[in-house]
């Protein structure tokens, strides 16, 4: 597959998102929202001083986002940024990627550990945190190893999450107040770290190998069906465009690299659009 690159010279890109005409991302080393269209220009949404993660839209168009290292969930409100959500009291680490769903119920996951501390910690279960619209913040799961990327079935009916430390995607029932049910493996995948996700309309996953250097195209019990290798890791992965067939990938060494600014995004033309949320 012919790769193109979209956005270059970043630190560390994240929670990329496609929405009226746009790629909107996240990135660590400039520690901002950018947004980029297909005339190449990149445009500064909004600088998030504790770093941005995961993105998403309420229902009439205001921007949520991840603020990490002080695990609030923000909201952009006429260019300034207010609290949407305190999760540092249920969210056990650093607070990472989600998904927000048509009714404007976020889903938003967590480290659960600090790696990087002296002596580091080990991999443990973490939380996902559900957010309602109006900021009510509660835990819905606390099994999942390191949950991460997540993304919601065209039917509203299903949310499936990337463990990246549990080498598996793992679906719940979504209930009629947001809740979680049904808890099941989706795919197992040992060997890999799946990170970022999306959906096609084929009811497979996209999901970005953080270790595997390559983005996977893989099928409900686990077959990979497709693969884009991308050379460096790949952590982050969003079907938009026109017709949602354009890939677009998040490139980078690694976050500890971000001040090195030599992350990028490209992007790969697929025949399946993409489906369901984000």
């Amino acid at each position: 597959m012919d790769r193109r690159v979209v956005a270059g010279g970043l630190g560390f890109a994240e929670g990329p998102r496609w929405r009226d005409g746009q790629l909107w991302f996240s990135d660590f080393g400039s520690r901002a929202v950018w947004a980029v269209g297909d005339d190449g220009e990149v445009e500064r949404v909004v600088e998030v001083s504790a770093r941005p993660s995961g993105l998403g839209w309420l229902p009439d168009g205001r921007l949520l986002i991840v603020s990490m290292e002080d695990r609030r969930l923000l909201r952009l409100e006429n260019g300034d940024l207010v609290e949407h959500a305190d999760l540092s009291g249920l969210a056990t680490y650093m607070c990472n990627d989600m998904v927000v769903d048509a009714h404007g119920r976020a889903y938003v996951g967590n480290f659960g550990f600090d790696r990087r501390a002296n002596p580091p910690q080990q991999p443990r279960p973490a939380e996902i945190v559900l957010v309602t619209p109006t900021g009510e913040a509660t835990v819905v799961d606390d099994e999942v190893m390191f949950p991460n990327g997540s993304a919601i079935t065209p039917d509203g009916g299903t949310l499936i999450v990337a463990e990246t430390f549990g080498g598996r995607l793992t679906a719940f029932d979504i209930q009629p107040d947001g809740g979680l049910a049904n808890r099941r493996t989706w795919a197992n995948l040992p060997g890999r770290f799946p990170d970022g996700i999306c959906l096609d309309a084929e009811g497979a996953v996209w999901l970005a190998d953080a270790r595997g250097r390559a983005c996977l195209r893989v099928a409900e019990g686990g077959e990979v069906v497709d693969q884009v290798d991308t050379g460096r890791n790949c952590y982050a992965c969003m079907l938009g465009g026109a017709e949602r067939r354009t890939l677009f990938l998040c490139i980078a060494d690694g976050s500890e690299h971000a001040g090195a600014r030599t992350a990028v995004i490209e992007a790969v033309e697929v025949e399946v659009p993409g489906a369901g949320l984000p």
